[in-house]
């Protein structure tokens, strides 16, 4: 597993499953210098996946240090979206409850 997929794995540690509850909902990472990864939460519970889901909710696409970035918390999520760091396609406001979802 690369250095990025270790990052998204354990994102799957500080999952917050009562803030998940009802939902179903697939958070597709395109890392453009790291692979692709997805989060697929319903009710409840997260797996984790590589490589492209086939129904992704919302995509987010940036690269390895705005990802590590933002999941050390010395990346602003919504600032690096605003400058382009980020790029999402689909549920755009679902992108936003990802803190929400995750002891980030």
């Amino acid at each position: 597993m690369t250095d990025i997929g270790k990052v998204i794995e354990n994102l799957k540690q500080g999952f917050k499953p009562e803030a998940a509850q009802g939902m179903d909902e697939v958070f597709q990472f395109d890392i453009k210098d790291g692979g692709e990864y997805f989060i697929e939460i319903k009710d409840g519970e997260c797996n984790v996946g590589t490589g492209e889901h086939d129904d992704p909710s919302v995509t987010l696409i940036m690269d390895q240090e705005t990802l590590k970035g933002v999941l050390s918390g010395s990346v602003n999520g919504m600032t690096a979206f605003m400058t382009g760091k980020i790029k999402a396609q689909g549920n755009m406001m679902l992108a936003t409850k990802l803190n929400s979802l995750f002891a980030i």
